[in-house]
């Protein structure tokens, strides 16, 4: 249920990539760590079982996450992180690179210097060079940096492993970060992702939603269906005309409240939505864009029978909440899907896989297109009515268990490739 999707993984002319040195284990000394992350909010949130790691395989171990403006807004809701710090590396595309200058780069070379760090681990997806973040780390003097690294990196790490992916194998994103820190021993038995919601982001959920007739049950649980048809890429939405046939065709079969969240940017997507679902369901659909706050969406996932989203930000909430998830996943990249959480991975095959782009490079879609709205319907069912079973069962609610103790009771939908 945590595999990649392994469908047809490009066999490259590169020679085999050589096995890494045993790395030494990082000891007792080892207690002030920058841990590197600056892509995206999922990105971070698929780390946060490395972070944990580190943590937890070290006493008295400080960690502190480098990252850009999304990947930040997660520092108050990661209870390993004791501090973070935010920064638009000039070497990971960000809206607000062309407003930067080498001033900026400068003066956190000097803010990192005075961390007085120990270590950094510098985490990144394959197609990615930790060397930008290694030169950055080695230019503020902290003795000991860690990376996956495709070419030598002479002394700008000095921990590293020669980086495997895709030529020998292909992992997901939380079990490639997991065996980068197990490398210099940090190790934890908990790898589930890390997200803690915050109980005054519950209250004022709840607040918002009785505004909106919508009643949270004493136990915590909710009827309603979350929808999500934004992302920050082109390439890996789902049309809205579609995200609205499947929310009539859900209102129709459930009778459950269907919310669509997004954010203020994405309003328009969000009415489009609405505007293409029935007039006679229009009453059951509530437009939360704009609405809430991380800590309130991940309060409002954390309640939801079942979410339908892109391949996004909220996925991977999801898969830290437990909260069963319909992930459209266009075929970007191989590494991202839910993580231990009931869950659909909807899509069709196509010959550009793992394109890495943000604009469908074929112009076709057809990873996603390939997709009907019945197919997305039935997933979605599927999981809301095993959901509703959970909530209803006297084991579950005896013994406290939790969504991801049930992943693998879900199949894949009709017309699903498998995922190994």
């Amino acid at each position: 249920m945590n595999a990649p999707l392994l469908i047809a993984q490009p066999m490259l002319a590169h020679a085999r990539v050589p096995d890494s040195p045993q790395l030494a284990h990082w000891g007792e000394d080892i207690k002030r760590i920058l841990c590197v992350r600056l892509d995206n909010l999922g990105d971070v949130l698929m780390t946060t079982p490395a972070l944990h790691a580190l943590r937890e395989s070290g006493p008295g171990r400080h960690i502190t996450l480098l990252g850009s403006r999304s990947g930040a807004a997660l520092a108050p809701h990661l209870d390993d992180v004791d501090d973070v710090i935010e920064y638009e590396a000039p070497w990971v595309a960000n809206p607000s690179a062309g407003s930067r200058s080498l001033a900026d780069d400068q003066r956190m070379v000097e803010r990192l210097r005075r961390g007085n760090f120990d270590a950094a681990v510098i985490f990144t997806v394959y197609s990615q060079s930790p060397l930008p973040a290694a030169m950055l780390c080695y230019l503020a003097g902290i003795p000991r940096r860690l990376a996956h690294c495709r070419e030598n990196p002479y002394a700008l790490l000095t921990d590293w492993l020669r980086e495997p992916e895709p030529q020998q194998r292909t992992r997901h994103e939380v079990e490639r970060q997991l065996d980068l820190v197990r490398q210099v021993g940090a190790h934890a038995p908990d790898t589930s992702m890390r997200f803690a919601v915050h109980e005054s982001d519950r209250r004022t959920l709840t607040k918002q939603l009785a505004a909106r007739g919508l009643q949270v049950e004493a136990n915590g649980s909710a009827p309603w269906i979350v929808l999500h048809p934004g992302a920050t890429a082109a390439s890996r939405r789902y049309p809205p005309e579609r995200f609205g046939q499947v929310a009539t065709r859900l209102a129709h079969e459930t009778s459950a409240p269907i919310l669509i969240t997004g954010g203020a940017s994405e309003r328009d997507l969000v009415e489009a939505v609405i505007a293409a679902a029935a007039p006679r369901v229009r009453a059951q659909l509530h437009d939360m864009s704009g609405a809430l706050t991380l800590g309130e969406l991940a309060a409002l996932i954390e309640r939801t029978s079942v979410l339908v989203s892109n391949n996004s930000g909220p996925v991977h909430l999801a898969s830290a909440l437990g909260t069963p998830v319909v992930d459209l996943y266009a075929l970007t990249n191989p590494q991202h899907t839910p993580w231990q959480t009931p869950h659909r991975v909807l899509f069709r095959d196509v010959e550009c896989r793992w394109c890495y782009r943000s604009v469908c490079p074929q112009h076709h879609h057809a990873c996603l297109l390939g997709v009907t709205p019945g197919e997305v319907v039935t997933a979605a069912l599927e999981l809301h009515a095993e959901a509703q079973s959970r909530a209803a069962s006297p084991r579950c609610a005896s013994n406290n268990e939790s969504a991801a103790d049930h992943t693998d009771a879900a199949p894949p939908c009709a017309g699903e490739p498998v995922v190994p």
